[in-house]
């Protein structure tokens, strides 16, 4: 009898991607909390001709190409490079009966901070390293994040020698990635009233992933809530509640921004996880948010979307059609949708 060949998937190195927390339940703004400190920013590296190399960020114009539109937007951003949050050191979960489990979780992102990937070979895709949400208990996630700047981005996670910046002799990610920028970045699985899922194609006039699909997203912005440094320590608690409501606030400017779908047709975002993609170590997390309009109805609000330049596509595609493009995602956008898949199972 004929041997059947094994049959292997090959996934392109930039989409490759690692769970870090899965919260397949979906957690609402109430049951996710943040402890932002300056204790979890990133580390300087030992090596001074390392550190130096980020002071040369010449890449970041190489990214940009000098694109005029991206370069009017980050000049508006901020005159000394936009603050962005670094997801940082260590996940704390808790639980409302008062048990507490936390591990070490350095969310690392490549490239500026904000999201990128690319590549390829034969790859076994990790499962979650924890996973919470199926227990009677209503689970709580509190997320460590420090500050980090766009600069500080694009000379470690998208420099040419980002791994150079890497503990490689450590399998813990808080020590393994202390010395990358590693900012959060976010994305939401979006769905319509019709089950479809909003996928855009990025433009190729974008810094990173240009011509991939990704789902609407970016970053949360600490500049929104008026956060440029760290304050005093007194503030800590009003700023752990700013921090995290941006969290939530920004995925929901970010889907508006990017597709014209009004806020008002949007449900709450729910945190279902955070993935990171192997390349670059580029951290994002990840929400579920239901849209109160037909697929049908998109197509006419995308032309007018703020922030339409960033893509040159949307597309309303059905689970098997969105199977089919994860190869063509950046490994962070990959892993959302590896998420969204632990959410479904869960619901059946």
């Amino acid at each position: 009898m004929a041997k059947v060949a094994e049959v292997k998937v090959m996934i392109p190195e930039g989409s490759r991607y690692e769970l870090l927390l899965s919260c397949p339940s979906g957690l609402s703004l109430s049951q996710v909390s943040v402890d932002f400190s300056k204790s979890h920013d990133r580390i300087p590296h030992s090596d001074p001709g390392l550190e130096d190399s980020i002071a040369q960020v010449r890449e970041w114009f190489l990214i940009l190409e000098l694109n005029s539109i991206m370069l009017d937007r980050i000049v508006k951003i901020s005159s000394e490079m936009a603050k962005i949050l670094s997801l940082i050191l260590q996940c704390e979960l808790a639980n409302l009966i008062g048990s507490h489990l936390s591990f070490p979780l350095m969310l690392v992102l490549d490239n500026l901070g904000l999201g990128a990937e690319n590549t390829g070979e034969f790859i076994t895709v990790q499962w979650p390293k924890i996973q919470i949400g199926d227990g009677d208990e209503v689970p709580q996630v509190c997320l460590r994040l420090g500050l980090t700047d766009y600069r500080t981005f694009v000379g470690t996670n998208l420099s040419s020698l980002w791994e150079r910046f890497l503990v490689t002799s450590q399998d813990d990610d808080s020590v393994r990635c202390r010395h990358t920028s590693s900012p959060l970045g976010n994305g939401a699985v979006l769905e319509t009233s019709d089950k479809k899922i909003i996928v855009l194609r990025r433009s190729n006039n974008v810094g990173e992933f240009p011509g991939h699909y990704v789902f609407p997203g970016g970053h949360p912005e600490p500049m929104s809530v008026g956060i440029d440094s760290h304050q005093l320590e007194k503030d800590g608690e009003v700023l752990n509640k700013k921090v995290t409501q941006e969290m939530f606030e920004s995925i929901t400017r970010e889907v508006v921004e990017e597709t014209g779908i009004p806020a008002s047709s949007l449900s709450p975002p729910l945190f279902i996880g955070i993935s990171r993609r192997e390349l670059n170590v580029r951290p994002a997390m990840f929400f579920f948010i239901k849209c109160s309009h037909h697929s049908d109805d998109i197509q006419r609000l995308y032309p007018d979307a703020e922030d339409g330049f960033e893509s040159t596509q949307l597309h309303t595609v059905s689970m098997d059609e969105l199977k089919t493009m994860t190869s063509r995602m950046p490994g962070c956008h990959h892993g959302g949708f590896a998420l969204y898949e632990l959410m479904l199972q869960r619901v059946q």
